[in-house]
């Protein structure tokens, strides 16, 4: 009789320590779903102030006109960052490359490169990346001396 509570006291704490790992599984997999929400909601965002932006009237050349900034980068080549150069093409703002770490594997109008190759020098980068912007920030202030731009600080500013 022993031999049976022993074995089934055995049973339930492996089936305790799989609900666990299970558990734990699960919670990771929760976090990922939360974080990429909040990124997706945070573009939302972004991209709904940009269409009010363009609404009152107003663009994105004409900001940059007035910092002096007339050649940039735009570091994270996915939406916001193909809008941004489809935005200032046919104006006085030159985007002369993009950056993203998947650089090998995006097409565009214009070059495209990743942190670990050499950057131009250009007058200001702007990371269309805002969910990450201080660690991306952080990384390009060892690449350029340019100032380092937020597009969602920018689209807020305007």
């Amino acid at each position: 009789m022993k031999k049976g509570i022993v074995g089934a006291l055995a049973l339930l704490a492996a089936a305790a320590g799989g609900a666990a790992a299970a558990g734990k599984l699960a919670g990771t997999k929760v976090n990922d779903m939360k974080k990429l929400s909040d990124k997706h909601f945070e573009l939302f965002c972004l991209m709904n102030q940009w269409v009010k932006i363009k609404q009152e009237g107003k663009d994105l050349a004409s900001y940059f006109e007035k910092k002096g900034y007339k050649k940039i980068a735009v570091y994270g080549m996915s939406f916001a960052g193909e809008t941004l150069v489809d935005e200032l093409k046919g104006t006085d703002i030159q985007v002369l490359y993009g950056i993203d770490k998947r650089g090998d594997s995006i097409y565009a109008d214009i070059d495209i490169v990743t942190m670990e190759q050499s950057l131009d020098a250009v007058d200001a980068v702007v990371v269309t990346a805002v969910t990450f912007f201080e660690e991306i920030e952080e990384e390009l202030c060892r690449k350029v001396e340019c100032p380092i731009l937020s597009l969602g600080d920018i689209l807020y500013q305007i």
